[in-house]
């Protein structure tokens, strides 16, 4: 049984060290002379739009999304609307100390609107849900000039394990919030998601930098790590540039390293990371056929994906589950805690686990490639699927099966699943006028591939 306090803290230790400065400088060496590509990203491919999928396809996916919902419905808090940050399948988590967290209540936020689409939910069930979600997060939930405390308690918002107060969590819920104002087109959303935008104060956050914070805690102040290489950031960035009342500077676009890495021949913008780095911010922002002076990122996110998927099957020699049909490791829980795991180059220690959130969260980057991992899981690996889905993590070379699903790791999946499917959480966020204004600001443009 996977203890629940100590992989929150180990995980939010874990991927500030891994997204900080300090994990990347010792790697210098692997680094090419360039830092930035002028060019887009060579990829493994460039989907349409909406992928055509075949009828089987569709149906399975529709399953999967089902399931993935069910886990925020049930594990959010129908009076606070807090999604758990997890929830062990076997248990249901009768226990009271398991903590939400507001990357999960982001990713909830998003799952109602498709859920509400996808007729999982009627539209009054799915409206009350959201209405008292944002009621709880504009006059309940505790907060530092707009921002929010990673973990809470479902029932009351009481900031738990002393967490911090964090910026790129608070831009995921941001993201659920602004989809939700989109979607539903509701008065009383609308008015609260407003409130709860314009409450968040991007200019304190980058005060004396350009470069963002992790985040604040009252204990110690701001936290020394810093938002400065290529990662999930560029949500968090975009939606400060595209506040109307505390943008952030449009020169804090240029400020964040992008490292050049290759592979295989395959040449990328990328970070010492796992891969949900190239998923998160693509789950809301579109980025096809669009890019700024630096890269075409959703074409970037193809070929890293690509390289990953290369790498794993490499890495197929020393552990034999990995292969074309399996494959897919990024920050998950493991037989022994919460690992940050990836590559290339390797981070781990990997051991052979697979993560489904791994090619569940890249759908849209690699379609077939993606489908054929999660088809395997589901058809040989029935102890990796449950009530929500898939399980976060299973390794079988030594039968491993984890007990927990992760909010944001089935959210991801459940949003690019859709994503693949219609594009409706990219068509619906990309309306917002935040969304549009701070992807102007960087300087996006349309172009042909």
């Amino acid at each position: 049984m996977i203890d629940s306090k100590l992989n929150l803290f180990s995980r939010r230790q874990i991927l500030r060290q891994v997204l900080g400065t300090g994990l990347c400088l010792p790697f210098a060496k692997y680094l090419p002379a360039s830092s930035v590509s002028s060019q887009p990203s060579a990829s493994a491919g460039h989907p349409a739009a909406v992928s055509a999928l075949a009828a089987e396809d569709d149906q399975f996916l529709n399953e999967l999304e089902q399931a993935s919902f069910l886990f925020f419905w049930e594990q959010g808090n129908p009076k606070t609307g807090m999604v758990k940050d997890r929830c062990n399948v076997h248990t249901l988590d009768k226990d009271q100390k398991v903590a939400s967290s507001i990357a999960a209540t982001g990713f909830g936020l998003t799952a109602l609107c498709i859920g509400q689409q996808r007729g999982f939910l009627s539209k009054d069930d799915a409206l009350e849900r959201v209405v008292a979600t944002l009621r709880f997060l504009w006059k309940k939930l505790p907060n530092h000039r707009g921002f929010f405390y990673h973990f809470a308690n479902p029932e009351t918002g009481e900031r738990m394990f002393d967490s911090e107060v964090s910026s790129v969590d608070t831009a995921i819920l941001l993201c659920g919030i602004l989809t939700c104002r989109e979607h539903f087109r509701h008065a009383g959303v609308t008015e609260l998601a407003n409130l709860i935008f314009n409450r968040v104060d991007w200019t304190w956050l980058s005060e004396d930098t350009s470069l963002l914070t992790h985040g604040w805690t009252p204990e110690v102040g701001f936290l020394s790590s810093r938002w400065d290489y290529y990662s999930e950031l560029m949500m968090m960035y975009l939606l400060g540039m595209g506040s109307s009342a505390y943008p952030l500077k449009a020169e804090t676009w240029n400020a964040w390293k992008r490292l050049n890495f290759e592979y295989d021949g395959m040449r990328y913008i990328g970070s010492f990371a796992p891969l949900f780095v190239h998923q998160y911010s693509q789950a809301w922002f579109d980025f096809r056929d669009k890019r700024d002076e630096y890269a075409d990122y959703f074409r970037n996110s193809v070929t890293a994906t690509e390289v990953h998927r290369r790498f794993c099957i490499e890495l197929g020699k020393q552990f034999p589950d990995y292969s074309d049909d399996l494959w897919g490791i990024t920050a998950s829980d493991s037989q022994h805690g919460y690992v940050a795991w990836g590559g290339p180059p390797a981070t781990g220690p990997i051991d052979g686990s697979v993560v489904p959130s791994a090619a569940g969260g890249s759908l849209p980057f690699l379609p077939a490639a993606t489908m054929r991992v999660l088809k395997t899981i589901r058809s040989r690996y029935p102890s990796a699927w449950n009530k929500y889905g898939f399980v976060n993590a299973f390794n079988p070379l030594n039968s491993w099966y984890d007990t927990d699903v992760i909010g944001i790791d089935t959210g991801i999946i459940l949003l690019m699943a859709e994503n693949l499917r219609t594009g409706f959480v990219w068509e619906t966020f990309m309306k917002t006028a935040e969304a549009k204004r701070g992807m102007e600001r960087a300087g996006f443009h349309k172009y042909q591939p």
